[in-house]
């Protein structure tokens, strides 16, 4: 799922993973980058994982572009959709990243969303780790249009179309009340990111506007343009700050059974919207 705005392509056409509706993430290395772990088999529990970016010179990358604030964001994620974790790796001199992360027994894929120096823009690459234990794997979410996390509420607005570029709007609510003061992350008010059933194809969004230009609102609405590869059902994972703490909303979405706001299909067919503040930030 991909920003699609005309702005976010035409600064952005270099983009591999975020100016197209070709999912990333499938692939353990692409454009002579390799993603290499550590290791490939693991025990469960909250443990300390460490890998490496090599590049088309077989060396480890030392040299990245920040983008979104970080030169790398990690997503795991169990192949069921279980367990997802947006964390953000530390990384020595000589080119190798580690973080801590909280893995179950299972299947997981282990996503780096990179832009390394020299490369004309950013990409996603995706390695599959296995974690051992008695694996009980979870049925995937029924597609419901509102997430509840503690006392917050988070409801999606829009739909999915293979090939279209369609409005999504998230809205922000605290004990039925909304949100108007979300806090920065990651140079945006939400990181969303999308994966697709089946292959865990990586879609990485970021919402139109960013915070301090003078047009974007700190909420309640996070609003965002977006295009699905092909027909199936995603994985939205959204991350908002609020009060000083990030928390994740999950959905379900299949393709073209979501019930749109009446307005949203004619925000996405003229490409504008008056709750969309801005253009797409990257």
């Amino acid at each position: 799922m991909e920003n699609h705005s005309g702005h976010a392509q035409a600064h952005h056409s270099g983009h591999h993973g975020h100016g197209g509706a070709r999912p990333g993430g499938l692939s353990v290395s692409e454009h002579g980058y390799t993603l290499e772990l550590d290791a490939t088999i693991r025990t469960a529990g909250v443990q300390r994982i460490a890998f490496r970016v090599l590049g088309p010179d077989a060396r480890p990358v030392t040299s990245f572009v920040a983008e979104h604030e970080k030169e790398l964001h990690l997503i795991a994620v169990r192949r069921d959709t279980a367990g997802f974790q947006h964390v953000h790796p530390v990384r020595d001199g000589e080119g190798t990243w580690s973080v801590e992360l909280a893995l179950e027994p299972g299947d997981w894929r282990i996503f780096a969303d990179i832009h390394p120096a020299g490369h004309d823009g950013t990409l996603t690459l995706g390695a599959d780790l296995a974690v051992a234990g008695p694996y009980d794997p979870r049925p995937l979410p029924e597609a419901v249009r509102t997430a509840r996390i503690g006392e917050y509420t988070v409801t999606l607005d829009g739909e999915l179309l293979p090939g279209e570029a369609r409005a999504l709007t998230l809205t922000v609510r605290r004990d039925d009340r909304p949100v108007t003061d979300l806090q920065p992350y990651l140079a945006a008010y939400g990181h969303l990111v999308a994966l697709r059933v089946g292959d865990l194809g990586y879609l990485h969004v970021h919402p139109e506007g960013a915070p301090g230009d003078g047009t974007t609102a700190p909420g309640p609405e996070i609003a965002f343009v977006a295009i699905a590869p092909s027909a199936g059902t995603y994985r939205l994972f959204l991350d908002f700050q609020h009060e000083g703490v990030v928390r994740t909303a999950e959905f379900t979405v299949p393709t073209g059974t979501a019930a749109p706001h009446p307005t949203a299909a004619a925000r996405a067919a003229s490409g504008h919207d008056g709750h969309h503040h801005g253009h797409a930030h990257h």
